[in-house]
């Protein structure tokens, strides 16, 4: 039985749907009268190769079988990289793991969400304790099952009124008064990767792709009146949504892969800055498409905001960082999921522990 302490030494994992790679972040959680401390010890991103970038990317269409197969291929996977990255960093003193997994379908309006890697071998081949399956208990609560990383936002970076995460996805997290509201904006890396790999890129360097582009006013209204927009918080989205949403509108249109990308960073850099209203707001930008610099510079000038970063590693590995929060959380019994954020009926501790 893991310990209730003051101090936890956790690996936090995460892969996000734009499918970069497996992020991991050994972190040292420590809480005292003032409330938790974060120090990040070594994190690093391993890249995935293309098979199975190619198997994550069509894990959706797999039969029952075929995905169950996927699970344990995918958790076994993960335990060599966690296995390799303890080696090789000398590691020896973690109290658990905590993994998000990779998520396959998220559907939350049909009570379905499903994230491989979440298996109970991810402890029996690392032969140390699992936190994981963050999102079930959540949707089974009448929630979205996401996002999960406003607990995080609200525990460990306290000084800032909004944080935004630019991934697969973009979301936000909204403080005021010490209560908090989160929620999905809009699609980002997991659109621009998809468009500049059929030009052979993996991503667009800086942006510098879709600078070069024109922007398609018809194509950017079509994307702005997309009604999940113009939905309510909580409120979350998945590949399916790409795939029966998005996807089917940019390709109607015929147009280079410079003015899509194009096109897309200004439908990005809009629907953010709608969610960006006022004054003296303190911004914490993180994730990729930070790094992105046409993409972060059209944001600014659109949303007329200025936006924070604290370190490289909290830009790249804040999700990795805050799921291993979310396990500690998890041990003590402390509510690691808010019915503000996911619209869930209660406030609750979420996850499975194997030990």
């Amino acid at each position: 039985m893991l310990k209730l302490k003051n101090s936890y030494n956790v690996i936090g994992v995460m892969s996000g749907t734009s499918l970069d790679g497996i992020d991991i972040c050994f972190t040292n959680f420590s809480y005292n009268d003032k409330g938790w401390k974060y120090l990040i010890r070594k994190a690093e991103t391993i890249y995935y190769e293309n098979l199975w970038r190619s198997k994550l990317q069509d894990a959706h269409n797999l039969s029952k079988h075929k995905l169950e197969e996927l699970d344990f291929e995918y958790t076994s996977y993960v335990s060599e990289i966690i296995l390799h990255f303890i080696s090789k960093n000398q590691i020896n003193d973690i109290d658990f793991i905590s993994s998000h997994g990779h998520t396959i379908f998220h559907e939350p309006n049909k009570n379905i969400t499903y994230q491989i890697g979440n298996r109970v071998e991810l402890n029996q081949f690392t032969k140390i304790p699992v936190v994981c399956d963050f999102r079930v208990q959540d949707i089974r609560l009448g929630g979205q099952g996401a996002p999960l990383v406003p607990v995080g936002d609200l525990l460990l970076f306290k000084e800032y009124t909004h944080c935004i995460n630019l991934g697969g996805f973009s979301n936000i997290s909204v403080k005021s008064n010490n209560n908090i509201i989160a929620y999905d904006i809009c699609p980002v890396n997991i659109v621009l990767n998809k468009y500049s790999r059929l030009i052979g890129l993996d991503y667009d360097s800086s942006g510098k792709i879709s600078q070069s582009g024109k922007i398609n006013d018809n194509l950017l209204n079509s994307l702005n009146e997309i009604s999940f927009y113009n939905l309510k918080h909580p409120k979350s989205l998945g590949v399916e949504w790409l795939e029966n949403k998005l996807f089917p509108i940019i390709d109607s249109f015929d147009n280079s892969i410079e003015d899509i990308l194009r096109t897309f960073v200004e439908h990005i850099a809009i629907q953010i800055s709608i969610h960006l209203k006022g004054n003296n707001l303190k911004i914490l930008a993180t994730g990729g498409g930070v790094k992105n610099k046409f993409l972060m510079d059209r944001i600014k000038i659109v949303s007329n905001q200025k936006f924070e970063t604290i370190s490289e590693d909290i830009t790249d590995f804040k999700e990795a960082l805050i799921f291993g929060f979310l396990g500690v959380l998890k041990i003590r019994n402390e509510n690691n999921c808010l019915k503000s954020v996911t619209g869930a009926y209660k406030d609750h501790s979420s996850g499975i522990i194997f030990e």
